[in-house]
């Protein structure tokens, strides 16, 4: 109990007199050992305690558990205490899907309340299957860095705990932990991962977790610093291009100078890359090492080829050695005229090229032209447009047909 206790004294040492800081709270034991102990130290260090139980009503009695978890957190002088409904969508699988909904509705509570923070109960086992699920996955540094004790308003106290200790606390105080059946179905990929996980441990001789977390730890240390050289790097390649008043309109209407940009060490330059098109409202949740191939390819494997469309509607483009961007309707870019044909190239249709009508793209006549970066072997090459009566195409490039 006196390292959780500890743990998140530390990570609340840096918040104000009378600031609230809201606990996510599903009911199991980490999230409950965590509520329980932020209620003791709350009080103690001058910060008041709410508390945030998510439905995301995927199981039944789903609902009366979390208002349950509310009511025992007013007992324990939590206020507010307070049980949200969600609805999950299906973006992301159903993982993903859950946590985009619980963390929207843990960010409304965070408003609604003004609160200052919001503890999260990832544990350091937590941390290692994280980075082992991004090693199956092949994620570069940023996926094996793990989740970060601190995020905007996010905390993580126990991220150095191991889950054991969370499970020995709720027995210690008395609790009464929810144990939740997700955590044992083998259809949810951090829950199949968990036996394989002991059985490496079985086989090596040596507990993996802390090993993991420590890796987690050191790839996040490098992962910063490269963020910052890219930080960096992103404000010395502005284009002049879109100059406004102020730095932030500045920022959000100005290129990016092709040239300036390959001059760069890759991986500072891919860090640039990421953080333009995040300023330019990309999803990063869905941004993938896909997104970020062509868009590097546009500096580092430049053929001509045509925009690069990334999540959250956005398209950029290389032209005149710089590159812009541009936001999208249904697919399209904006101005694009009903004549215009486009078929998404690569990533979002990696078999195939970008089609695109030059007379709607450019405003004159013409046929159709490959826009984008040619597959297997296939030249760039003009295409004759259809006549009018015959309003259709001879050749679409294969898997780009849906």
């Amino acid at each position: 109990m006196a390292r959780l206790r500890v743990a998140v004294r530390d990570a609340l040492a840096d918040l104000p007199a009378d600031a609230l800081v809201l606990a996510a709270c599903s009911g199991g034991p980490d999230s409950l050992a965590l509520a329980d102990t932020l209620a003791f130290c709350a009080p103690r260090m001058g910060l008041r305690a709410g508390l945030v139980s998510v439905d995301h009503g995927l199981q039944e009695g789903s609902a009366a558990r979390a208002a349950g978890v509310a009511a025992w957190a007013r007992t324990v002088g939590f206020d507010p205490a307070e049980a949200v409904t969600v609805e999950v969508g299906e973006a992301g699988g159903p993982e993903g899907a859950a946590r985009q909904a619980r963390y929207a509705a843990l960010d409304a509570a965070a408003r609604r309340h003004g609160a200052s923070a919001i503890l999260l109960g990832h544990t350091r086992d937590d941390q290692a299957e994280t980075v082992l699920l991004a090693l199956v996955r092949g994620a570069g540094p940023r996926g094996i860095a793990g989740m970060r004790a601190v995020r905007g308003p996010y905390r993580r106290p126990l991220l150095g705990i191991a889950r054991s200790d969370t499970h020995a606390a709720c027995a210690e105080r008395g609790l009464r932990p929810w144990a939740d059946p997700h955590n044992s179905d083998p259809r949810y990929l951090r829950s199949a991962l968990r036996p394989a996980l002991d059985a490496l441990v079985g086989v090596l001789g040596e507990d993996l977790v802390p090993n993991l977390a420590r890796t987690a730890a050191l790839v996040a240390a490098d992962t910063d610093h490269l963020d910052a050289l890219g930080a960096a790097a992103l404000e010395e390649c502005r284009t002049g291009h879109g100059a406004a008043a102020d730095a932030t309109a500045r920022r959000e209407t100005a290129g990016l100078d092709a040239k300036r940009l390959g001059a760069l060490p890759d991986p500072v330059r891919r860090r640039a890359l990421r953080a333009w098109v995040l300023e330019s409202g990309v999803n990063g949740a869905e941004l993938n090492h896909r997104h970020l191939d062509a868009l590097d390819a546009l500096v580092a494997d430049w053929r001509g080829q045509g925009p690069t469309f990334l999540p959250g509607g956005i398209a950029v483009r290389r032209a005149d050695g710089e590159l812009t961007t541009e936001r999208t309707i249904a697919g399209q870019p904006e101005g694009l005229s009903a004549a215009g044909l486009w078929i998404p190239g690569f990533p979002g249709c990696p078999k195939g090229p970008t089609i695109r009508d030059r007379r709607a793209a450019f405003g004159g006549a013409g046929g159709v032209q490959w826009g984008g970066r040619a597959g297997a072997g296939r030249p760039a090459r003009s295409l004759r447009r259809p006549r009018a009566r015959r309003p259709r195409f001879r050749s679409v490039p294969r898997g780009c047909d849906r």
